[in-house]
């Protein structure tokens, strides 16, 4: 009786570790945001911006981190050791979204699966070069058909593109503007 206990105990340990590494390795799937959100880096509210959105979910944590705009988003994930801390990374399809000013609910591509449009006249939320991100190619595509710019995928956007100030902008030290740039 002590063996098959004993057994049963080994089997039950075995049955839940496994249960638990199944559970850690799950991609959580893509929040909506509410009127209450904001961006991580600036500190506004994403309801109150126009264009697409980013969402990055850690592993220790059950809501995502909220970013106003996509460039943010990438910005965020270029600083060293924010990629080594994440589970996934959404960003708005534009494809999919309802319009240009609410991109709306269910409209979300994994970060890596997207493809960018950069150097558009489109800008995002901050009023700063946006990387417009696609679920589909073709619709990538079309906006650059209407409103210019250049496809790429996420890893081949350049560094200053994330991180340097438009032409022509003036930041005034401690000014929060200068972290949009």
């Amino acid at each position: 009786m002590r063996r098959l206990s004993a057994t049963l105990l080994v089997l039950g340990g075995v049955f839940l570790s496994g249960c638990f590494e199944q559970a850690k390795t799950e991609t959580p799937g893509p929040q909506e945001f509410t009127s209450e959100d904001a961006g991580q880096i600036c500190g506004m509210l994403l309801s109150d911006h126009a264009g697409p959105k980013g969402q990055i979910h850690i592993p220790a944590q059950q809501q995502p981190m909220w970013f106003t705009t996509v460039r943010d988003t990438l910005a965020y994930l270029r600083m060293p050791d924010s990629a080594n801390q994440i589970s996934v990374a959404y960003v708005s399809d534009m494809g999919k979204a309802q319009t240009w000013a609410v991109p709306g609910p269910g409209a979300w591509v994994k970060l890596q699966d997207a493809f960018f449009v950069i150097d558009s006249e489109r800008q995002g939320g901050m009023g700063a070069p946006e990387a417009i991100p696609f679920s589909q190619r073709k619709d990538a595509e079309t906006f650059v058909l209407e409103h210019g710019g250049v496809i790429v995928r996420h890893h081949d956007i350049p560094h200053a593109y994330l991180f340097e100030l438009p032409h022509g902008s003036e930041v005034s030290e401690g000014d929060p503007a200068a972290l949009h740039g």
